[in-house]
């Protein structure tokens, strides 16, 4: 089925959506993107499955979020780099296949992707 979860393993949600990926199959791909911080491109092929804007994936209440870029007009393009360079920044947990993408908040949400 070609399944990835992009898993922080010291978040709570990401380790709940994970637990539930392990009941539904076996069949799917651990990436730890802190470890192997994704490309731009990978992170645009994200957010196209996920159907949802660059500044969507954000987790705007990070530190350097509010630091660094809060209330600043960016591009998708500035967006996208900004989180390619700061990989703390993409929500988690994402779960997708060759199709679609779900953001694992819930942890439930995920399981749409086996109906």
């Amino acid at each position: 089925m070609n399944i990835k979860i992009y898993h922080n393993p010291r978040c709570s949600k990401s380790r709940q959506t994970l637990a539930l990926l392990e009941k539904e199959t076996t069949d799917f791909k651990i990436i730890e993107y802190l470890k192997n911080p994704l490309s731009f491109d990978e992170i645009k092929e994200i957010i196209e499955k996920l159907a949802i804007k660059p500044i969507d994936l954000v987790r705007k209440n990070e530190q350097i979020w509010k630091d660094n870029y809060k209330g600043k007009e960016m591009t998708d393009v500035e967006i996208i780099k900004v989180m390619e360079g700061n990989p703390k920044l993409i929500e988690r947990p994402i779960v997708i296949n060759e199709r679609q993408g779900i953001i694992g908040r819930p942890p439930e949400k995920v399981l749409s992707l086996f109906t």
